[in-house]
């Protein structure tokens, strides 16, 4: 189980508009995967379908949208933002880390 040291984000997700949902589940899939591997989990997935950009980005006007609620114990998220930064069909994505207080709001983590 998680330790004390657990950790609760939160991460938004753009897939390129010319891809598919299975490409978005896909995307997601991989995350899940990568949480996983080093003991953590993917608390809720929120697609919010294809939205269109504020402003242009690569040449695209829309992507599909996804919001992720990740816990996971005290890890460097910096190769999951990497694969995330190489991978073609992600046009952007943010990664933040929930204040303890959030996190217990939402039921991500025990409050203390």
């Amino acid at each position: 189980m998680l330790s004390v040291n657990t950790r609760a984000y939160e991460m938004m997700i753009i897939v390129d508009s010319d891809h598919d949902d299975a490409m978005v589940d896909d995307v997601v899939r991989r995350v899940e995967t990568w949480l996983g591997e080093g003991e953590g989990r993917l608390a809720s997935t929120d697609k919010w379908g294809k939205r269109r950009f504020a402003y242009e980005i690569d040449h695209k006007t829309e992507g599909h949208y996804v919001v992720l609620e990740m816990v996971t114990g005290p890890r460097d998220m910096a190769p999951l933002e990497r694969s995330l930064r190489l991978a073609d069909e992600v046009v952007r994505h943010k990664l933040i880390r929930l204040p303890d207080h959030e996190a217990a709001r939402r039921g991500l983590l025990e409050a203390s």
